[in-house]
């Protein structure tokens, strides 16, 4: 049954690196679903989409870091690839963009490397939540109880593993982007 995310904006960070399709298939189904979507980046023009190892496609930004308002999104989505979120935790101001979205309690989804970058932001301490198989050390470093399933759902974060898992992902990522802010009450 399909979700409506008419009216609501949705920020994807991602830099150079990004795992494409985790990416491009949120976006799609987030767009299927009426929100309004922004890919946010640390610089503007373009990043280098990834397939695995290899060079994919240019994927065009539409809004720079340095002029993008976390209050002006509903939910945050995080897409993997090893370079992508590894560059992201260099960035203080995408730290600072993440940490916004946690600390407001706004629905997240993160896929694959990307909730590497929520450890930086404080997003994952007491969290249920799964990866990329190489995160589950720091996740539980940082406080996460991780384990090895599809896709996992605590409190608004949503979390899958790897290309595989992005059909049950952009399920449960639609179902509690429409749902909101984790801490209001269920309707």
């Amino acid at each position: 049954m399909a979700q409506d995310l008419s009216g609501k904006s949705i920020a994807v960070l991602a830099t150079d690196g990004v795992e494409q399709v985790e990416l491009t298939e949120p976006v799609k189904a987030l767009k299927s679903a009426g929100a309004e979507v922004h890919v946010v980046a640390p610089k503007s023009g373009s990043i280098q989409g990834f397939k695995h190892h290899d060079k994919a496609d240019q994927i065009p930004v539409d809004a720079a870091l340095d002029g993008a308002d976390p209050a002006r999104y509903a939910a945050l989505v995080l897409p993997g690839g090893v370079i992508n979120p590894d560059a992201l935790r260099l960035e203080p101001r995408a730290i600072e963009f993440v940490r916004a979205f946690v600390q407001a309690g706004k629905p997240i989804a993160a896929i694959c490397h990307g909730p590497w970058t929520l450890i930086d932001a404080g997003g994952v301490d007491g969290k249920k939540v799964t990866s990329w198989p190489s995160l589950k050390t720091d996740l539980r470093n940082a406080g996460a109880r991780w384990v090895d399933q599809e896709v996992v759902t605590d409190q608004g974060l949503v979390t899958s593993r790897k290309p595989d898992d992005l059909p049950a992902f952009c399920r449960k990522m639609i179902e509690e982007f429409a749902e909101g802010q984790h801490m209001q009450a269920a309707s």
